[in-house]
């Protein structure tokens, strides 16, 4: 929200009280507890008229302080609360005549007491940011609007200083000059709507900011004022933690520690997803003609998922499956598990009046009310449509004992969609504030089905396939992109999307292969084949027509099964790098500036890194034609092998079965020996290349099973003409091929 009319002014009716002098401090006694008590005006005025703020000073987590101003700290503190560590870690602190200085392990905040106040960052002795100033005052503010009343935040952006994250936006990468309203929206991918708003930022300088607001909060990321990242919320209490680290990838990993790491998913889940679609027609025929023709094509199959019409019209989501579609349930399902494939279904947070159950809902108060106890419902997506209510413990019993059954007929997963068109003109069963509701939401909709599906088939086999989240939700994986159009360009916004998701604190992200909305033209269904399987999961789903390869012409199968075949082979190394995102919080995409701290890749959206050791750079565009930026080192292509040299642009162009995906140097990239499906034993008949080693550089990839455990760890070490490897597990039928280097492999097993 903008406050001001340029530098000297501020809205009309608009007053601003900034954070001026500390009167007051206290530490206390277990020394995790800072309190200041910080005036709007000089030292040389005695106080009479407010307004005042006291502000907290905590460690909810190493290297991460949190700073929690309030105006009236009387207010009722309505939830809900985001789900974050605080471990109320104590505080390294030390004042002198001036300044007060609070430090997390290397993160340190110096506050100067007298006119003008400040707040400022370091990492070490590197300086991060502070709270901003305006004419002598810092910019930690009550303000009051005639909209009401608002707590500000203002922090610095140094020269050349990017931000990053604020959630899943298709809005340029770099966030720098936008306003970012965090409000989850139906919007598609090509508007500044989201589905996923994280009041979550991270800087290229090497520290994040999370502001512990569940609800609306606002942020003006160098556009009020353009060297600040303002954010502010409504009402009287602003609560904010920022993490410092030595890079943007250790930010991520303070993160994960203080918001949660995401969940481990299941194996066959990084297989290929085959799609119903959303609102065509189907039946156990068309399934199985689906089924089939993938079997028949030799294109690997690991999961098929029913879309909305597994239940009637206007009925979603009433857990009835139409009986006259699908009249044996049950043999059905058992039919598709004896195929190999795993079963997912579409639900959502809603219901329609048509549905059996509406009525004992509504009667025992398991649906969202109004004020006035009317249950809340209108005609959008379903007739007569109301809202589950997961603040009432039986509600969410009622919902979860419908998954439990589901599951108990055969289904595995569930496609957890919608959760973002929450109103706010309700009340909730818990008392829950309406404005923070509406986001967090998500996170109470996605944790349930997702605790189901590990209690019914245990927390290595737990995977939801979600479109809405807030913070906390990365720890339900996976997320999907949303409902983007069948064109090249919305090609690149999911991209930019995904990436900026994954700079939030997500670890895994997909996408509608070949767009949703429309239908792809045959070209655009090929280049997005190999995006969609060199993503960290692979569905195939659209909204009014199938997608299965075969409408998209023979060539299009081709691409299938090639890219689904190459994904196969890839899953040691790939589900190594899931276990790395489980055990960091460091994504499986990865923005270009994660691993590389070279100012090319600071904006870089439509190229990313696959785990640490693969580029890859989607084409987009019919001819082939592509365009991308080579980091520094010898880059080697994985399907071709040529060797080229990085630190430039590079123009290629590419054939529907190949585009740019190339090893880092100095990477040991294990190929598994089985393409036919991504579940099998990863350290068997394992083929490992050993990429561009440099003399006297070491390497290392450690190998897990299915269920994450590590069985087998390699590193290798070149000196002069000789490469030694060491073997630490079982890898029976192991062998070696080496790229960019001609010389002897030694082989010890310990």
């Amino acid at each position: 929200m903008k406050f001001n009319l340029g530098q000297w002014r501020t809205r009309p009716g608009v007053n601003v009280y900034n954070c001026e002098q500390i009167r007051k401090i206290t530490l206390s006694p277990d020394r995790t507890r800072l309190t200041l008590y910080a005036v709007c005006y000089r030292e040389d005025v005695r106080g009479l008229d407010g307004p005042a703020q006291e502000i907290n000073i905590t460690s909810p987590a190493p290297d991460a302080i949190r700073l929690t101003s309030e105006h009236f700290k009387g207010a009722k503190k309505k939830g809900p609360v985001f789900d974050t560590a605080d471990l109320r870690l104590p505080l390294d602190y030390t004042e002198t005549d001036g300044t007060i200085t609070v430090a997390s392990g290397k993160t340190r905040l110096v506050i100067k007491k007298t006119t003008p106040c400040s707040f400022t960052y370091y990492y070490g002795d590197r300086h991060l940011t502070a709270v901003g100033d305006r004419f002598g005052s810092a910019m930690l503010s009550y303000i009051s609007t005639p909209e009401g009343p608002y707590m500000r935040g203002w922090l610095d952006v140094d020269i050349g200083e990017n931000i990053y994250g604020l959630g899943e936006r298709f809005t340029p990468f770099v966030r720098n000059g936008q306003s970012v309203e965090i409000w989850n929206e139906d919007g598609g991918t090509s508007s500044e709507l989201s589905y996923k708003n994280i009041p979550f930022y991270l800087s290229s300088k090497g520290y994040g900011v999370l502001v512990n607001d569940p609800g609306a909060v606002s942020f003006e990321v160098c556009s009020e004022a353009v060297t600040k990242v303002q954010f502010s919320v409504p009402g009287h209490r602003l609560d904010f933690t920022l993490m410092g680290a030595p890079d943007p990838k250790g930010v991520l990993c303070r993160y994960a520690n203080l918001a949660g790491k995401p969940a481990l998913p299941p194996a066959w889940s990084f297989g290929l997803w085959l799609s119903s679609s959303f609102t065509t027609s189907y039946d156990e025929a068309t399934v199985t003609e689906f089924v089939d023709g993938m079997a028949a094509r030799d294109i690997p199959l690991s999961v098929f998922h029913f879309d909305c019409f597994w239940m009637k019209e206007n009925q979603w989501c009433g857990f009835d499956w139409d009986e006259s579609v699908f009249p044996d349930v049950e043999g059905m399902l058992a039919r598709l598990h004896q195929r190999g494939l795993r079963v997912c279904v579409w639900i959502n947070p809603y219901i329609g009046q048509n549905a059996r159950a509406f009525d004992e809902l509504a009667e025992k108060g398991y649906l969202l009310k109004r004020p006035n106890g009317d249950v809340w419902q209108w005609d959008l997506w379903q007739a007569g449509c109301a809202v589950f209510d997961f603040t009432n413990p039986d509600a969410a019993e009622w919902y979860k004992n419908k998954l439990r059954a589901l599951m108990a007929q055969g289904v595995d997963c569930f496609k957890t969609d919608f959760g973002e068109r929450i109103p706010t003109d309700v009340a909730w069963f818990d008392g829950s504030d309406p404005e923070k509701m509406h986001n967090y939401y998500a996170y109470l909709y996605n944790k349930l089905v997702f605790d189901v599906i590990a209690e019914v088939k245990g927390e290595k086999e737990a995977i939801v396939f979600a479109r809405s989240a807030t913070v906390g939700g990365q720890k339900f994986p996976v997320h999907w992109g949303g409902d983007c159009n069948s064109t090249y360009v919305s090609m690149s916004e999911s991209l930019r999307g995904g990436l900026g998701l994954c700079l939030s604190g997500f670890g895994f992200w997909s996408h509608d292969i070949g767009g949703f909305e429309g239908t792809a033209p045959d070209h655009v269904y090929k280049r997005w084949l190999a995006f969609g399987l060199l993503s960290s999961h692979s569905r195939l789903h659209g909204s009014d027509s199938y997608r299965v390869p075969w409408l998209f012409g023979e060539e299009a199968v081709e691409v299938c099964r090639y890219f689904s075949k190459l994904k196969c082979r890839l899953m040691p190394y790939l589900y190594g790098s899931a276990v790395e995102t489980a055990e960091t919080g460091v994504p499986m995409m990865r923005a270009m500036m994660l691993e590389f701290n070279e100012t090319a890749c600071l904006g870089l959206d439509r190229q990313y890194m696959l785990g640490d050791g693969i580029l890859v750079a989607p084409v987009m565009s019919q001819n082939g034609d592509v365009e991308f930026y080579l980091p520094q080192g010898r880059w080697t292509h994985l399907l071709d092998r040529r060797i080229t040299n990085g630190g430039r642009w590079v123009k290629e162009n590419h054939g529907f079965f190949s585009l740019p995906v190339y090893v880092r140097e100095n990477t040991l990239l294990p190929l598994g020996s089985c393409e036919n499906t991504p579940e099998y034993d990863y350290a068997r008949e394992l083929t490992v290349g050993i990429y561009n080693l440099s003399d006297g550089a070491t390497a290392h990839r450690r190998i897990c099973n299915t269920l994450g455990k590590t069985v087998l760890e390699l590193s290798a070490h070149r000196q002069g003409d000789v490469i030694t490897v060491t073997l630490s597990g079982s890898a029976p039928g192991i062998c070696f091929e080496q790229f960019g280097t001609d010389c002897e492999i030694v082989t010890l097993v310990k």
